[in-house]
């Protein structure tokens, strides 16, 4: 049950700091990127349901990530697992995004810095749970099995 609860905690954190980094990024595409080219024009959001649902979305796949970084990355101090977590929930999330601009027949670039966006969502995700190791709030999953 313990490590049950750990998992939660670091799935909270994990969707949280998902979610603080589609905030941080939409308001930089709505008032930076669409205000400053024209080709990215496409990428401002207005405040309403769908944009919610993608927050909630962005939200829950946090959440599933906080749960499994903390699985992959164990006791061990392995850059390799860490980096290929990130990597795993980063490019499956900016890659369909780039395959539905591309199948949209629409222009790629707004789709791509989509795609960006995602992985660093998912790296900002794994520095907060690392620091949240770190200080002991949330225990890394032992990679010893105790009968």
């Amino acid at each position: 049950m313990a490590e049950r609860i750990e998992s939660l905690k670091a799935g909270i954190i994990g969707g949280l700091s998902v979610c603080f980094a589609f905030a941080i990024t939409s308001l930089l595409n709505t008032f930076v990127l669409a205000k400053y080219f024209q080709t990215l024009a496409s990428l401002q959001i207005d405040v309403n349901w769908q944009w919610l649902v993608s927050g909630g979305v962005a939200t829950f796949t946090g959440l599933l990530f906080g749960v499994t970084y903390r699985y992959i990355i164990r006791s061990d101090k392995n850059p390799q697992l860490k980096a290929g977590g990130v990597l795993a929930f980063g490019l499956v999330r900016g890659l369909t995004q780039i395959e539905l601009g591309w199948n949209s027949h629409s222009r790629i670039l707004p789709f791509m810095v989509l795609a960006a966006e995602s992985l660093l969502w998912f790296v900002f995700a794994a520095i907060a749970l690392d620091i949240v190791i770190k200080l002991r709030w949330v225990k890394p999953f032992s990679s010893i099995s105790i009968p």
